[in-house]
């Protein structure tokens, strides 16, 4: 029997769909969905993503058909037909995508048919069927993804073989993704290669047209866009790898070196590169030791996140921050396989610690899984007390952090009480800047 989701920490597949939209520059989403969806899925991303904002035609001025009871019953596709036009007559956009809601699908409008219609129209109009039945916002990522790897990216025989595209950290999801993409574009770059992250800063719909020169698609997530980087083996050719999600001057060395390989790169210049990434990262690094050992602020930890944050966080308070994360909660929806996935990373940190693995999205089971992990004194003389401790998660852990004296750092969707720009916490200057936030939270108010 299934059992539903307390304060699900990801939109529905629409919302996915429509929050990697906005981060392409001239793509207009056009939702055809009951009245409503938009708007709730705006003030979702909005507030979530650490105040994303719309940007042009997004937020709540998001084109949409917005059918209504009427439509419902006699059937939506002559307002989307209505709907398209408009939006191709007043909005300035250079690629329309027309994305659905439930009740549409549920319903039988055959979305694809009527964007058909439109396959002689100055600008291209393509459809991404995004029913939330079909999954969360990970889903809508790769269904939106899917959709511009067979409808939009043009084919192409010749493939550069310094050239990647990089897939795996969700617009808005990832509440980081666009500094994140820098600084994953800047260390493959300083390998050598041209770097295709489709949402990076300055990236628009011509480095989709580009993406299938690719000679590899690199997957910097154990989860998300593996499914989109096997569409693009199929269709265009290009194989894919798979790396952990880096944060850190340790996991920046083990993705650079991985990709170096797969690339047949001069492994005397990937050296070079390592040797002076860490030069920075250690010197920056330097300035928190003195502050680090006079006041111990070695801390226990608990972790909540996605699959790409959770092992990648803890992995790098273990080994790099010399902390004890007791418990992690990858709180995504993951089939068997998957978790066993992601179970394995937990295994093999340098520290020799062992945490414990819960899966799990509601919000509520993060204290019975610490309870479960670290027992409440019983009246006991003496007891191991989990102090002083620190929760790396969202802002759902607010309450939990309160209850037990905690501070919270957040890092993790849905965050409403931070504004997120340009920060980035992948690679090696993204450790430094996880560092910097966490270490800030704890000498707050000295």
């Amino acid at each position: 029997m299934s059992t539903f989701v307390d304060r699900p920490r990801y939109t529905c597949a629409l919302g996915g769909a429509v929050g990697t939209l906005r981060a392409i520059p001239r793509a207009i989403p056009i939702i055809h969905a009951s009245a409503g969806c938009g708007g709730n899925i705006s003030t979702a991303l909005n507030a979530g993503a650490s105040y994303l904002g719309g940007g042009y035609c997004g937020g709540l001025a998001l084109p949409s058909s917005n059918v209504v009871e009427r439509d419902i019953v006699f059937g939506g596709e002559s307002r989307l037909r209505e709907q398209i036009q408009a939006s191709l007559e007043i909005l300035e956009g250079d690629l329309f995508v027309v994305l659905t809601g439930c009740m549409v699908d549920m319903i039988g409008d055959d979305t694809v048919s009527v964007v058909a219609e439109f396959k002689n129209a100055e600008k291209p109009v393509i459809a991404v069927p995004t029913p939330s039945f079909k999954g969360n916002a990970f889903t809508g990522y790769e269904l939106l993804l899917k959709g511009l790897i067979t409808s939009y990216i043009p084919q192409s025989k010749v493939k550069d073989p310094l050239s990647v595209n990089v897939l795996g950290i969700v617009p808005a999801q990832d509440v980081f993704w666009k500094g994140n993409l820098r600084e994953i574009k800047r260390l493959l770059e300083r390998l050598g290669l041209k770097v295709n992250t489709f949402f990076g800063e300055g990236e628009t719909l011509d480095n989709f047209k580009q993406a299938g020169r690719a000679s590899l698609t690199l997957v910097v997530s154990p989860t998300f866009g593996i499914d989109a980087a096997k569409h693009f083996q199929e269709v265009h050719g290009i194989p894919y790898l798979l790396t952990p999600f880096p944060i850190g001057a340790l996991a920046g060395e083990v993705f650079l070196k991985t990709v170096a390989d797969a690339l047949s790169i001069d492994p005397q210049h990937t050296a070079q590169v390592i040797k002076t990434e860490k030069s920075i990262y250690y010197d920056y690094f330097e300035r928190i030791a003195d502050i680090y050992n006079d006041v111990d602020l070695q801390r226990y930890a608990i972790v909540v996140g996605d699959s790409n944050y959770a092992p990648a966080l803890t992995r790098f308070l273990s080994d790099e921050l010399g902390w004890l994360p007791e418990l992690v909660v990858v709180t995504d929806l993951l089939d068997t396989h998957q978790q066993k996935s992601i179970h394995a990373q937990f295994t093999g940190f340098n520290s020799g610690l062992s945490p414990s693995v819960y899966f799990g999205s509601n919000t509520t089971s993060v204290k019975k899984y610490f309870r479960e992990v670290w027992p409440q004194n019983r009246n006991k003389r003496y007891y191991d007390p989990f102090s002083p401790g620190v929760i790396i998660g969202s802002t759902f852990e607010r309450e939990l952090a309160q209850e037990f004296g905690f501070p919270l750092v957040p890092v993790s969707f849905p965050m409403t009480g931070r504004c997120v720009m340009n920060r980035a916490y992948t690679g090696f200057t993204g450790g430094l800047s996880l560092t910097e936030d966490i270490i800030s939270y704890l000498v707050a108010g000295r």
